[in-house]
């Protein structure tokens, strides 16, 4: 067992601004009736100690062979129990298109893959992804929110619907649309991250501006009772990056937010971009679920496959134990074709 950077290696793994304060004119024309003022049911832990995550020296879910359609990244998990089993519903890249995909185990650890399940469909869908998703089981089915667009076009999040995991069936439109005219999330709402707290729904995502050199992607949260009817807040995003120039592991942008209770308090790990487009996962901690406090550090991989990039977190709660699976790569490219594969591992 090694530490290093705040991750404790293990080779043995268990079986813009914020632009409105009331409703502007641009909210005028996107309709106020999709904004809200709200917080997460009130959580009363104190100031937590450090945490730290453990990372599995070795892929837990490697890439396809050449020629199928995770040849060159399998990353983007979304790791969800059912009846004693994991279902794991992953972003798969073969170099053009990316889809998501089923894998399922007994142990989180052993993963058969199912096959695709959902692909970009054409319309809202584009052509390039319908993928990045986040899935929970809900009232008999599962469901996934999940992001499609084209390449260089705007993203939007769908939710999808199964009651098998293997057959999904779409809503025909998007279930969280972009931000109006020069709104922190004009360009890309993604990356979605649904939990469930007293009652509601709320969808943790990543919004990107108008900006171009990087685009700036910060993250925000929605409300919501169906999964479908969405409320963003008014005063998002609720994790900013840090400033150009600033050396920070987040410099050029934040996303990919897995959100979970545990221990009297709701906690975010998100993945920082920095200048050279390595990626670091970083934690906070919020006692409402929208004023965050970032813990110090930042953590890294130390072996080869996931030495440049890691990303993607996604967590199961159970009893005092916190599942986590993640994704990995050694090269430093912004979206794709990093030899994506998935991790695994803990937070403690």
């Amino acid at each position: 067992m090694t530490e290093r950077a705040g991750v404790i290696r293990f080779t043995s793994m268990f079986g813009r601004t914020k632009a409105w304060l009331g409703c502007s004119a641009a909210l005028l024309l996107a309709g106020c009736g999709h904004y809200a003022d709200f917080t997460l049911p009130v959580l009363e832990g104190g100031e937590p100690g450090t945490v730290r995550l453990k990372l599995g020296e070795a892929p837990v879910l490697s890439r396809g062979s050449a020629g199928e359609w995770d040849s060159s990244d399998a990353l983007n998990p979304s790791v969800v129990r059912r009846d004693g089993q994991f279902w794991n519903f992953y972003s798969g890249f073969d170099g053009k298109v990316w889809r998501t995909g089923a894998a399922s185990s007994p142990d989180g650890a052993t993963w058969t893959k199912r096959g695709v399940v959902l692909s970009p469909e054409g319309g809202w869908e584009g052509s390039y992804i319908a993928a990045n998703g986040s899935a929970l089981w809900r009232n008999g089915e599962f469901l996934i929110w999940y992001e499609a667009g084209d390449k260089d076009g705007e993203k939007r999040i769908g939710l999808a619907r199964s009651s098998d995991g293997l057959h999904f069936r779409k809503e025909p439109k998007p279930v969280l649309d972009v931000g109006p005219y020069r709104s922190w999330d004009e360009r890309a709402v993604a990356d979605p991250y649904v939990v469930e707290a007293g009652g509601w729904l709320y969808l943790y995502y990543l919004g990107q501006d108008r900006a171009v050199a990087p685009p700036r992607q910060r993250i925000g949260v929605a409300r919501s009772r169906d999964g479908i009817s969405w409320e963003k807040l008014r005063t998002n995003p609720v994790v900013d990056i840090s400033a150009p120039g600033s050396g920070g592991m987040d410099e050029n942008g934040a996303g990919e937010p897995a959100v979970f209770i545990w221990k009297g308090r709701y906690w975010m790990l998100i993945t920082g971009n920095d200048a050279q487009e390595h990626r670091r996962l970083a934690m906070y901690w919020s006692n409402d679920g929208v004023h965050w406090k970032r813990q110090p550090g930042a953590f890294s991989g130390d072996q080869s496959w996931d030495r440049v990039v890691v990303c993607d977190p996604t967590v199961v709660v159970d009893g005092s134990q916190v599942r986590l699976w993640f994704g990995g790569g050694d090269i430093n490219s912004r979206d794709e074709g990093l030899h994506g594969q998935i991790g695994m591992g803990a937070v403690e």
